[in-house]
């Protein structure tokens, strides 16, 4: 089972980071920059995993970067309505429709 997760970033992230700015160019400041993910585990222990900076039993790093320098913390107002979903594509599928609905509210969003 997977679950989607939704983490709020320091709107420095829009200043500092060029590939986030041009992903989001309908962003107008006012809402808050995001990051949306999916995970076999739970929201909390992923969003832990990237603030860590975790590593993978064969030593690749679990974090993304921008989650890592920027990420504050769960925004489950945001996913907690989402039932877990039974396979990685599917879930796959519903974190860039819960990203590009996020941008269509004209929040800043990044996803993979």
């Amino acid at each position: 089972m997977y679950s989607i997760y939704v983490i709020e970033l320091s709107k420095k992230v829009f200043t500092e980071n060029r590939k986030f700015r041009e992903a989001n160019p309908q962003f107008n400041g006012v809402l808050e920059c995001l990051y949306v993910g999916m995970t076999s585990k739970t929201p909390k222990e992923r969003f832990d995993q990237h603030k860590t900076g975790a590593l993978s039993k064969k030593g690749h790093n679990l974090s993304s970067k921008i989650v890592h320098r920027y990420g504050m913390y769960l925004r489950g107002s945001l996913f907690n309505h989402i039932e877990p979903i039974k396979t990685r594509a599917d879930a796959l599928h519903m974190e860039k429709q819960l990203a590009l609905e996020l941008r269509r509210k004209k929040y800043a969003v990044w996803f993979n």
